[in-house]
């Protein structure tokens, strides 16, 4: 009996909800170079969303699998590699995540510690990677930071990680009541996106901004910035992109595909060995597990207002 993968496709641009569909077909033998993961975990970000509406199209084409992280374990690999079978790896920058089988450059695959459940694992590349980044980039130490969209796990992970990086002060903006207690908890100073004035006053103040919304909101605080101050785009949330018509303050738009560029593999696995540790003693947030099955339900899960808990596919069968 020959054995099938099931996949969620989308054939042309559209909603997601609309142009994804469920397919079963027969699982095709695996190149000789590579590493077959059986996917375990796949979550649900706004960069997987988004291409499919067609807003990358200049660089993304389908058909195409769907979802750009998630966690497996090997099942198959070349002789060479027999020592990686049943280890839990991420299968990143390759084909689509959001199936049960993928292959993978056994390079690229990154090692996952036995000490970090699968259900963190799975999320550990889009956000993580960008916060890391980030502050690598632009180094917070001393000074004010201020962090929109501060219901989303990037910018949680900022957070936390700008106050381990010696930040001066970090305030986290958000639009949802149902994320301040989270926010508090973790010793963030929360203000939400209806208190203008505050927003107008704590950004003149602001050297570093890490803005994931774009809009109103950003636009505001770019406009209340000191002329020192360095505003980072990482997302436009809003739909609307931040409008400058000075060089002052800088606006930099930053993007985890661009920054990686043609990265080595070495350095490639480098990056992940500095994150592991920071992930395993943070705040990440809750999940809530949908079976393969239900992706609607967790796309629209995915797109409530004041979501608590990360949707997430679980790709077993």
């Amino acid at each position: 009996m020959t054995e099938c993968n099931l996949a969620l496709w989308y054939r042309q641009f559209g909603d997601p909800i609309d142009v994804l569909t469920l397919e079963s077909s027969p699982l095709a033998p695996r190149p000789a170079d590579l590493l077959r993961v059986q996917m375990h975990y796949a979550p649900i970000n706004a960069s997987d969303l988004i291409p499919i509406t067609g807003a990358y199209r200049h660089r993304v084409a389908p058909p195409q699998v769907a979802g750009y992280e998630g966690v497996g374990t090997v099942i198959a690999a070349p002789p060479s590699f027999q020592h990686r079978v049943g280890q839990r790896v991420l299968p990143l920058r390759g084909v689509g995540c959001w199936q049960h089988y993928v292959d993978i450059d056994p390079q690229l695959a990154i090692p996952v510690p036995e000490d970090i459940p699968s259900t963190l694992a799975a999320r550990a590349y889009i956000n993580p990677l960008a916060a890391l980044l980030m502050l690598q980039q632009w180094p917070v130490s001393g000074k004010n930071v201020l962090i929109t969209a501060g219901g989303s796990a990037c910018a949680l992970l900022l957070a936390q990680w700008a106050q381990l990086h010696g930040a001066h002060q970090v305030v986290v903006e958000y639009r949802a009541s149902a994320h301040a207690e989270r926010l508090h908890t973790l010793g963030l100073t929360a203000l939400q996106d209806t208190a203008q004035e505050t927003l107008k006053a704590v950004s003149a103040q602001t050297d570093i901004v890490f803005d994931a919304v774009g809009g109103d909101v950003g636009q505001l605080i770019w406009q209340a910035l000191p002329e020192h101050a360095q505003f980072v785009a990482y997302g436009v949330l809003s739909g609307t992109p931040v409008k400058v018509n000075a060089n002052r303050p800088a606006l930099h738009w930053f993007h985890v595909r661009h920054t990686l560029g043609d990265i080595g593999a070495a350095q490639w696995q480098q990056l992940f060995f500095a994150l592991w540790p920071l992930l395993h003693n943070s705040e990440c947030g809750e999940v809530e597990i949908f079976p393969l099955s239900e992706w609607r339900a967790a796309i629209e899960s995915y797109h409530q207002s004041g979501r608590s808990r990360k949707p997430m596919l679980c790709l077993y069968r």
